[in-house]
C-alpha cells in the first residue's frame, strides 16, 4: 500500500526534491549536474535561471554559473511548451522531438497571423545554419539582420517567431549572452554528441527527472510540465518503473523518486529567495501546497505570466521581492505577503544576502513603512 502523507509532509519532500534543502543522497555539485537533476529548468528569463542555478549550489558565484555555461555544462532551447529551459547539451535534440515538437502544432496558423509562409520558415533554417556554421554564435539582432538581408521579414513577432522555429526544430540554439545580448549557435556545434533514445527510453528519463526533481507530484502535472499527452506521461511514468515509487497525499495517488520514498519528513522551517521564474512555482500546475490562493495576484500580477521572485519560508510563499544592482550594491525591495516577525525579518535579510554574495555586491534592504 501507498504510504499516506500529510500535506506537510509532501511538502517537506517536494523541498526535497526541488533541491531547496538538504537530500538524503547528496546534493549536486556542478551547473550540469543541477540541470540533469531536473532534466529541464526554467530559463525564460536568464537572470532567473542564473539565480535558480545559484540558490542550489552553495558558495557558487553569477560568474561561475556563467563559467560553466560558456563550458556548455547546459544550454538553453524551446524543449517544451514554447518555453526557454535550461537542458543537458547531450539531451537537448531527444527533447525536442518527443516535447519540442509539439509546441510546432499551431505553428502555420501564426505564421498565417504574422504573415508568414511555411516557406519562409524554412528558408529561415538554412539561413541561419549557413550563417552560423563553423562554430560562431551570432547575437540577437545580428541573426534578425541575417534574415532581413535574405529578404525575410523580422518586423513586429516575425523575428521571434523565426529565431525560436529555428531552436525548436533542432537548427539553433541559445548559446551565453554577449554583454547583454542573447546569441544563438549550432545545436548540432554545440551540442556535438546527442544521446539517441526510444521513444519509450525518452518518456521514462524524462518521467524520472520530473518526479525526483519535483515529487510528490501527479502524472497530471508531468504532463502539464512536458506538455505530453495524458497517455504519454503515464506511459513514461509506467516505463520509469522502480526508479519511482507512489504515496498518498489527502487520498490523492502522486509519485516520487523512489530514493525519497523513505526519507525523513521533518518539518520545515528555512527561508529562501527565490527567482520568480524558478521550478519551485513553475513546475507545478497545481500550487496550493506552496502557495496560498490568495497571494497569487502579488505573485502573479495581473495573470500576466510574469512571476515575481517569491520570499518562502516552511515551503510556502510569505512575500515577493525586487532588486535594483547599481556599481556598488545591489538594492532589494521585499514585500510581505503575511505578517513577520524582527526574527523573521532578519532571515529574510539573511536569506537575501545570499543572492547579494552571488552577484558580488553587498546589499541593500527595502521593507514597506
Amino acid at each position: 500500500m501507498p504510504a499516506d502523507l500529510s500535506a506537510a509532509e509532501a511538502l517537506a519532500l517536494r523541498m526535497t526534491s526541488l533541491l531547496l534543502r538538504p537530500h538524503p543522497g547528496g546534493r549536486p555539485g556542478t551547473v550540469a549536474e543541477v540541470v540533469e537533476w531536473f532534466g529541464a529548468m526554467q530559463a525564460q528569463d536568464l537572470a532567473s535561471g542564473l539565480w535558480s542555478l545559484g540558490a542550489r549550489l552553495p558558495g557558487f558565484r553569477l560568474a561561475d554559473v556563467q563559467e560553466a555555461l560558456e563550458r556548455r555544462e547546459a544550454l538553453r532551447t524551446w524543449p517544451m511548451r514554447g518555453t526557454v529551459h535550461l537542458v543537458p547539451p547531450a539531451d537537448a535534440r531527444w527533447m525536442l522531438e518527443v516535447t519540442g515538437v509539439r509546441s510546432l502544432a499551431g505553428a502555420a496558423t501564426r505564421r498565417a497571423q504574422l504573415g508568414l509562409t511555411d516557406a519562409d520558415a524554412d528558408r529561415a533554417l538554412d539561413v541561419l545554419g549557413a550563417a552560423l556554421t563553423g562554430g560562431g554564435r551570432l547575437t540577437r539582432s545580428q541573426c534578425l539582420a541575417t534574415l532581413r538581408d535574405a529578404g525575410l521579414g523580422t518586423d513586429g513577432q516575425r523575428g521571434y517567431h523565426l529565431l525560436w522555429f529555428a531552436s525548436v526544430r533542432g537548427v539553433t540554439c541559445v548559446a551565453p549572452n554577449v554583454g547583454t545580448e542573447q546569441t544563438f549557435a549550432l545545436l548540432d556545434e554545440w551540442a556535438p554528441t546527442p544521446r539517441h533514445l526510444d521513444r519509450d527510453e525518452a518518456l521514462a528519463i524524462l518521467a524520472h527527472r520530473y518526479v525526483r526533481g519535483h515529487g510528490p507530484v501527479t502524472d497530471r502535472e508531468f504532463a502539464g510540465w512536458t506538455g505530453l499527452t495524458l497517455t504519454d506521461a503515464r506511459r513514461g511514468l509506467t516505463a520509469a518503473g522502480d526508479a519511482l515509487s507512489t504515496v498518498r497525499v489527502d487520498d490523492q495517488p502522486m509519485y516520487v523518486d523512489a530514493a525519497l520514498a523513505d526519507a525523513p519528513r521533518t518539518p520545515l522551517d528555512e527561508i529562501l529567495a527565490l527567482p520568480g521564474f524558478d521550478e519551485y512555482l513553475l513546475g507545478y500546475r497545481d500550487r496550493t501546497l506552496m502557495l496560498d490562493p490568495a497571494h497569487q495576484a502579488a505573485v502573479v500580477p495581473g495573470n500576466n505570466g510574469i512571476f515575481q521572485a517569491t520570499v518562502v519560508h516552511a515551503g510556502r510563499v510569505v512575500g515577493v521581492w525586487k532588486r535594483r544592482i547599481g556599481r556598488s550594491a545591489v538594492t532589494v525591495t521585499i514585500q510581505p505577503l503575511t505578517p513577520l516577525t524582527a526574527t523573521a525579518r532578519a532571515r529574510v535579510e539573511h536569506a537575501l544576502g545570499r543572492y547579494a554574495d552571488f552577484l558580488g555586491l553587498p546589499p541593500r534592504f527595502e521593507w514597506p513603512a
